[in-house]
């Protein structure tokens, strides 16, 4: 590879830990293109990227960001993991190894925070931030709902006595 194109890369990896939220290492060693590629869809799909780059480059570009913490993971066959969203990128990659051994998660970064194997897996366990919001809405308005409940309640107790007064003076 040519200088020009190396500045290139690491110009361009440089960017891409800058701008996400989460960074998840992996070994791929054994995988095949075709899982390759169903693994790269499967990103896609979620809102995260795989890319595989020469260690050297990598670490190179992890200088000087918030994802520096890593770099002792890029020995041997390495492919990274990221996107904005901070659950994403492990959420997917934690799917996939359960799936297919020969994919194995070394490690990650989110925000300035490392992460070994198991917090990345632990991190994939977390609902997601529209699952989150909702959950809070769901929260918000639970105390409203049984509000206007309780409220309900009495009058339809005072209509129900009446009703009953009713039918027994009637009888």
């Amino acid at each position: 590879m040519e200088r020009g194109k190396k500045a290139e890369v690491v110009e361009s990896l440089n960017e891409v830990f800058n701008g996400a939220g989460s960074v998840v290492v992996a070994h791929y060693t054994g995988l095949t293109v075709a899982e390759m590629s169903d693994l790269r869809a499967r990103m896609r799909a979620a809102g995260a990227s795989f890319k595989v780059a020469k260690n050297r480059l990598v670490v190179r570009a992890l200088q000087g960001t918030a994802a520096e913490p890593i770099a002792h993971l890029f020995k041997g066959p390495t492919g990274i993991a990221y996107s904005s969203d901070p659950v994403a990128p492990s959420r997917v990659a934690a799917a996939y190894a359960k799936e297919n051994d020969k994919l194995v998660i070394l490690g990650g970064v989110v925000g300035k925070t490392e992460l070994d194997a198991n917090g990345v897996k632990a991190l994939a366990e977390l609902p997601s931030l529209d699952e989150l919001r909702g959950k809070i809405a769901g929260l918000l308005q639970a105390p409203a709902t049984k509000i206007a409940g309780v409220l309900q309640a009495p009058a339809g107790q005072l209509a129900r006595v009446l009703a009953a007064y009713s039918e027994k003076t009637a009888a």
